[in-house]
C-alpha cells in the first residue's frame, strides 16, 4: 500500500510523489521518440520482504536498546543511498550489505555512548543524515556487522544570535524543518541543494554540499561559523568567529570528512535575511561557444547572480521544454536590501555582447513576463525549476524501464573547459556506443560558476538492457571519471567522494595530504570504526 508521506525504501523521495501513471506514460512516450526500439517495459519494485534480511549480528547494551531498530525494511532503507546504481540494485532484488541495526540517538550524549560501545566492540558505524548520498557514502560496503547512526531526532534550531545573524542548529535537522524554524525570525540559511527535502544539515556539512545558488556562497562551507563533532577520541568544538588566521582551520578538517573522522552533532551557521526582490531572465543563444563566453563574462563581472545556469541544447529541450540551437541561460538576481533591476540589466547587456536573445524576464513580486515572450519561452525558467525538483523521480521511473539515467559533475577552469568538455562528452558517447549500442544522449549544464571556472554537470540518457543497466552505468561512469581526472577536473564538485569516487579521489589528492589525512583518521578514530572505506 502506498503511503503518500512515507519515504520510499527503494528510490527517491516519498511514495506519494513518484510519477503518476499518466506522467510515466508521457515520459515513456518522449523516450520512445528519442530512442525508438527501446524496450520500455515497466518493472515494479519488489516487495522488501523478498530480500530476506538476516537477523542482526550485534546486540546493543541495555542502555542503548531503546534507540535501536532491527526492523528489516528500516535496515534496507538505510543500506544504500539514492544513486542510480542504488535504485537499480533495489529494483532487481540485489540485497548487498545491510546494517545490523539502525540507531537513532536523541541527545549528543547518546552519540558519545554509541561511539563508545562501537569502539569497544570494533563495530563499524556509518553516520546517516537523510540518506540522499549518490556516491555510496552511507552504504556499509564491507564485511562484518555495521550500525547505521541516524541523527533525525537531533532536529532543532537551538539558538539564534540575531545580532551576529547566526544560529546553532542540530545536525539531524532536515532542510524544510530548518527553514521553518528560521522563517519566523525573517532569516534563512539560503542553502537549497536538490536533495533539500530529504537531507540534513549534518549531511550537508559532512559532504561539503553545494546549494542551488550559482555564485558567492555556493557550498555549505561558506555558511559555516563553527562545528561541534563527536569522535572516539573526544568532542571537538571550534570557536565561533567571522574569520581567523590561527593555523589550519579545524572546521575545514571535518567539512567533507563524510563521517570518517567524527559525527557532526551541531553547528553555528551564518544566516541571511529572506530576500524581498527577485528578477529572473531566460536567454537563448545560437552558438554554444557564445553561450559559454557570455556565462563567463557574467561570472567575472562581480554581479554575483543567485542563479546563472547554462543548459546546452539537449538539456534545454529535455528538462526545460525549450528548443534552442546553442544554449539556454537561466539568470536570477535577488536581495533582501534593494531592488536588483540594475544588476539584471547589466547582465543582459553582457549577454547581448555575445549575441544572446532575451526570451523573457520575470519579477517575483508580479510574476509577469515581458519582452513579448511566448508562453513557452516565458515559462522556460519555471519549467526548468519544476523539472529540477522532479528529475530524481523521473530517473527512477526510467530506471524501472531499463534506461541508464544518471549524472556526473565536476569543476574546472574556464581555460580548461573546452578540452575537458570535449573529452568528457566523447568518453561518455563512446561508452554509450560500446555498452548500450549507441542509443543515448549526453547533456550538460552549469550548476555553479566562479570567476575562474564553471561546474559542469552532465546527464546520461541511454537505452539499457534489463538486468545489465548497473554494469552498463559503471562502465560509462569509469570512462567519464578517467576523462575528468585526465583533463584537470575534480572528481566531484558537490556530490562528495563516498566509496564510488575513491579511485579517482586517490589520484586527485596530493600524497602528503593523503598521509596527513590517514594520520588524522588514526588519531581521532583509533579503532577504525567510523565509516570504513570512505576517504582513507
Amino acid at each position: 500500500m502506498t503511503v503518500p508521506d512515507r519515504r520510499s525504501w527503494w528510490g527517491w523521495g516519498t511514495e506519494g510523489r513518484q510519477l503518476t501513471a499518466a506522467e510515466a506514460d508521457a515520459l515513456a512516450g518522449r523516450v520512445a521518440a528519442l530512442l525508438p526500439g527501446h524496450d520500455l517495459t515497466d518493472h515494479a519494485p519488489p516487495d522488501p520482504a523478498a530480500f530476506a534480511v538476516p537477523a542482526p549480528r550485534v546486540t546493543p547494551p541495555a542502555a542503548l536498546a531503546t534507540l535501536c531498530s532491527a526492523d528489516p525494511v528500516d535496515r534496507l532503507g538505510h543500506a544504500r543511498g539514492k544513486a542510480f546504481r542504488d535504485v537499480v540494485r533495489n529494483l532487481t532484488g540485489v540485497r548487498g550489505p545491510v546494517p545490523d541495526l539502525v540507531v537513532r540517538p536523541r541527545t549528543e550524549q547518546d552519540v558519545v555512548d554509541v561511539l563508545d560501545w562501537c569502539t569497544s566492540t570494533a563495530t563499524p558505524v556509518v553516520p546517516y543524515g537523510g540518506g540522499s548520498s549518490v556516491v555510496g557514502g552511507v552504504e556499509p560496503r564491507f564485511e562484518g556487522p555495521a550500525v547505521s547512526l541516524d541523527l533525525e531526532h537531533l532536529d532543532q534550531v537551538v539558538e539564534i544570535d540575531p545580532t551576529s545573524r547566526t544560529a546553532r542548529i542540530q545536525a539531524g535537522t532536515y532542510g524544510p524543518a530548518l527553514e521553518a524554524q528560521l522563517r519566523p525570525h525573517g532569516l534563512t540559511l539560503r542553502h537549497f541543494p536538490q536533495s533539500f527535502e530529504f537531507s540534513t544539515l549534518g549531511g550537508w556539512l559532512a559532504t561539503r554540499a553545494g546549494g542551488h545558488f550559482a555564485t558567492l556562497a555556493t557550498h555549505i562551507d561558506d555558511l559555516t561559523a563553527s562545528l561541534r563533532v563527536v569522535t572516539p577520541a573526544g568532542t571537538s568544538e571550534s570557536r565561533r568567529l567571522p574569520g581567523s588566521g590561527a593555523g589550519p582551520s579545524p572546521d575545514r578538517m571535518f567539512l567533507g570528512s563524510e563521517g570518517a573522522l567524527g559525527v557532526i552533532t551541531e553547528a553555528w551557521m551564518r544566516l541571511q535575511q529572506r530576500p524581498t526582490w527577485q528578477r529572473t531572465a531566460t536567454v537563448a543563444f545560437t552558438s554554444y561557444d557564445a553561450a559559454v563566453a557570455a556565462t563567463r563574462a557574467i561570472a567575472q563581472s562581480g554581479l554575483h547572480p543567485a542563479n546563472c545556469r547554462l543548459l546546452d541544447p539537449a538539456e534545454a529541450l529535455i528538462n526545460a521544454g525549450t528548443a534552442v540551437d546553442g544554449g539556454l541561460l537561466v539568470l536570477a538576481f535577488e536581495s533582501a536590501d534593494h531592488p536588483v533591476d540594475a544588476w539584471l540589466g547589466r547582465a543582459l547587456e553582457l549577454v547581448a555582447d555575445h549575441s544572446g536573445t532575451v526570451l523573457a524576464t520575470r519579477d517575483r513580486a508580479t510574476d509577469a513576463g515581458d519582452h513579448g515572450a511566448t508562453t513557452e519561452a516565458g515559462d522556460a525558467s519555471q519549467a526548468w525549476r519544476s523539472a529540477f525538483i522532479r528529475m530524481p523521480y523521473q530517473r527512477d521511473a526510467l530506471a524501472r524501464r531499463a534506461m541508464v539515467v544518471e549524472t556526473f559533475e565536476t569543476a574546472c577552469t574556464w581555460a580548461a573547459f573546452p578540452d575537458l568538455h570535449a573529452a568528457v562528452t566523447a568518453a561518455a558517447t563512446d561508452a554509450i556506443a560500446r555498452v548500450c549500442g549507441g542509443q543515448g544522449v549526453v547533456t550538460c549544464r552549469f550548476t555553479h560558476v566562479y570567476p575562474d571556472g564553471p561546474a559542469p554537470y552532465y546527464g546520461v540518457y541511454a537505452g539499457g538492457r534489463w538486468g545489465s543497466t548497473l554494469a552498463q552505468w559503471d562502465e560509462i561512469k569509469a570512462a567519464v571519471s578517467d576523462a575528468i581526472i585526465a583533463h584537470g577536473g575534480t572528481i566531484t564538485h558537490h556530490h562528495a567522494v563516498g566509496r564510488d569516487h575513491r579511485p579517482w579521489y586517490d589520484a586527485q589528492r596530493p600524497e602528503p595530504f593523503a598521509q596527513a589525512l590517514r594520520a588524522a583518521k588514526t588519531a581521532l578514530d583509533p579503532a577504525g570504526v567510523l565509516n570504513p572505506g570512505v576517504l582513507v
